[in-house]
């Protein structure tokens, strides 16, 4: 979009004159009208029989739908995804409201010393001059931002910064307002159907069948001490831990149960060489281990920088994991061992098709991020962030993935709060627009069918989901997340693959609900 203002309405003219097409000005049949006064006409004539006139022969084209304002538009880019908007309402428009308002309450208004329908004008407009301005004010806004909308395509991404008490109509000349939107990046998108994507593809063996097992099992364990006294993969500490940052000491914790993982994700940092700094431990070592800052840490300062945990091990014990009885399988909603596994290995493969999907997503992002570079600004950022977790966290419980294993996998992307949520907007943005140009919508009856599987799945009632979602302002992100979801699948259906054998799987994410630096965190 230039800066040079463009037009929304015509040059000015007599609204109720006839246009070479036989119509009066605000009578373009099929265009869409704003809310506004029904049959509103220009104050000033000379004679009342010619206004009505004119009233009677509007109303007599079948059209009660209001007349456009005549106003003109100016956008600017002021910014990434920001747009400052200037939009100036000919008097006429203004004038004509006025005199519509007055007119109703010199028939209604009750005004003491005169008869209903006997004050002078004058009288009327004295004593009524405050509150008509309000309405008049209130409805113009509300018809130029409709109409604006309806003009322009300017997608805002937030409400604008429009501060309605602070606006005024002036006693002459046109009525004038401006404000700054945040506004979906302007790119355009290349060729998004037979994209050459590579697609990552497993041979599960039994091994990951065990480990996958021996992970659903684990919450139905009970800890007990491990006799060969050495932590390894799957194991757990007892330990008292100190944080450091520089020498100096910021946080400390006793008797915390930490389970041994390749990495290990605190509420507020991840320890990346968790399994390769603890292996090996027992009780009465010392093991030191390091935890990346995540931006959401209690001190803004310690975002995105490195402490130290002292773990001093107390104890290493192992999870004994329940006998696999023909009623204790019933909680799996299987009747044998082969059964169970056998929903094992579906599991794994629904989670190959979401590392499938998300690989999928990159790919195309990057494609069209070569054709186009946006930047979104980091104040955006981070009011979206909440929104973006929470619409990876609905394709994550879609895939079949554990309670503990999206905690794990949310939290690695809290760790890099602006990073993860510039790529989740990036795609957002991506697959809308791929939906706008499809014709791509959502139904009510697919919103009440996600909702109902959700349910199903965290073992709730739909009503149950429904009013949690309500609350947190979640609905529209759930029919977001449904239009991205058809919108890729369109993508993915047209694209031409190469499959690509990957060998072991990603290095597994353990949770530990302690903080490393003490104190509230920062919500995203």
């Amino acid at each position: 979009m230039t800066d040079e203002p463009t037009s929304a309405a015509e040059q000015p003219r007599d609204p109720g004159a006839a246009t070479p097409e036989g119509h009066a000005h605000h009578e373009h049949e099929g265009e869409p009208h704003e809310h506004g006064p029904d049959s509103a006409h220009e104050p000033g004539h000379e004679h009342e029989q010619a206004h009505d006139e004119t009233a009677v022969a509007t109303a007599e084209k079948g059209d009660d739908k209001p007349e456009k304002l005549h106003q003109t538009v100016e956008m600017k880019d002021v910014g990434p995804c920001k747009k400052h908007i200037k939009v100036v309402v000919e008097r006429g428009d203004i004038d004509k409201r006025f005199d519509e308002k007055f007119r109703e309450l010199v028939k209604d208004a009750a005004v003491p010393g005169f008869r209903p329908g006997k004050a002078p004008r004058k009288v009327i407009t004295r004593r009524y001059q405050k509150d008509v301005e309000d309405q008049v004010k209130g409805e113009v806004l509300l018809a130029s931002l409709e109409q604006l909308a309806e003009e322009h395509d300017v997608a805002p991404l937030s409400a604008p910064n429009l501060d309605p008490k602070g606006i005024v109509i002036p006693k002459e000349g046109p009525f004038v307002y401006e404000f700054e939107v945040e506004v979906r990046p302007e790119f355009d998108l290349p060729p998004y159907k037979g994209l050459k994507l590579k697609r990552p593809v497993r041979t599960f063996t039994e091994e990951d069948v065990l480990r996958e097992q021996t992970r659903l099992l684990s919450r139905f364990g009970q800890l007990v001490p491990k006799e060969e006294g050495d932590a390894q993969t799957g194991d757990f500490l007892i330990c008292d831990m100190t944080t450091r940052f520089q020498g100096a000491v910021i946080g400390a914790a006793k008797e915390i149960t930490i389970r041994v993982d390749d990495r290990v994700a605190f509420k507020d940092g991840v320890a990346e060489k968790f399994g390769e700094q603890t292996r090996g431990a027992r009780a009465g070592d010392s093991r030191v281990v390091d935890i990346n800052m995540a931006d959401a840490v209690a001190n803004p300062y310690m975002a995105g920088k490195t402490v130290e945990a002292t773990l001093e091990v107390k104890d290493v014990k192992k999870m004994r994991l329940p006998e696999l009885t023909h009623e204790f399988l019933h909680r799996f909603g299987v009747h044998s061992e082969e059964q169970f596994r056998e929903q094992i290995r579906l599991l794994l493969d629904r989670r190959l098709e979401y590392d499938q999907r998300q690989s999928a997503r990159e790919q195309v992002l990057q494609q069209i991020a070569a054709a186009s570079a946006w930047q979104l600004p980091e104040d955006l950022l981070r009011r979206q962030a909440r929104k973006a977790l929470a619409r990876k966290v609905m394709e994550m419980q879609e895939a079949g993935m554990s309670e503990d294993e999206i905690r794990g996998r949310e939290r690695l992307l809290r760790q890099d709060v602006l990073e993860s949520t510039t790529l989740a907007l990036k795609e957002h943005f991506v697959l809308q627009k791929i939906a706008e140009g499809e014709k791509i919508d959502v139904t009510e009856e697919e919103i009440n069918d996600e909702i109902e599987r959700i349910a199903e799945q965290n073992d709730e009632s739909p009503r149950r989901v429904r009013a949690r979602m309500e609350k947190e302002d979640l609905l529209e992100t759930l029919a977001a997340q449904l239009i991205e979801r058809k919108a890729l699948n369109l993508v993915l259906q047209t694209a031409e693959y190469e499959d690509v054998e990957v060998g072991k799987a990603a290095p597994g994410v353990g949770t530990v609900e302690e903080q490393a630096v003490p104190g509230e965190m920062t919500d995203p």
